[in-house]
């Protein structure tokens, strides 16, 4: 019996070991790069996709664990990268190397889902697992801030 999973709206056969990790399985079978390999471990945040609009760690689920469910990547956020917070990174300039902002925005976007007008602590708090190398936490926390703003006025 054929497994699949379903991302960004596309529904993708499993066709891997099922202990294959998410990260891994979008990386190199499906060529999904915005995600991004930080420490293997599911603490520093730069795997981060939303699992049905959570946000999860991709380096350390496993595939299998993923049937029938709806992944988002960075790259299925938006279709043209005009997500309110891809919009309000640019304007804040927000990533010096870049590496981790994938992983920061998806966690961002889960937070903004549950929370559209969250305070800096409760940012704070929501952003802790995701680190950023560069240390550009107040830009990051701006950002956020921005974001729910234009959303607000969007709604």
């Amino acid at each position: 019996m054929k497994q699949s999973i379903i991302i960004n709206g596309k529904e993708h056969e499993i066709d891997v070991d099922g202990d294959m990790p998410l990260l891994w399985f979008l990386r190199d079978r499906l060529e999904f790069t915005g995600t991004k390999f930080g420490c293997g471990s599911g603490l520093c945040g730069a795997c981060t996709v939303h699992v049905n609009g959570q946000a999860i760690r991709s380096c350390v689920t496993p595939v299998s664990s993923l049937v029938d469910q709806k992944i988002t990547t960075i790259e299925g956020l938006s279709e043209n990268g005009d997500h309110p917070l891809q919009q309000a990174w640019l304007n804040n300039n927000v990533p010096q190397c870049g590496y981790c902002q994938a992983g920061q925005i998806m966690n961002a976007a889960s937070l903004l889902a549950v929370n559209a007008a969250p305070t800096d602590d409760e940012i704070d708090t929501a952003m802790q697992g995701n680190i950023c190398r560069c240390g550009t936490y107040q830009r990051i926390k701006k950002a956020i801030s921005e974001a729910a703003d234009t959303l607000a006025k969007e709604a």
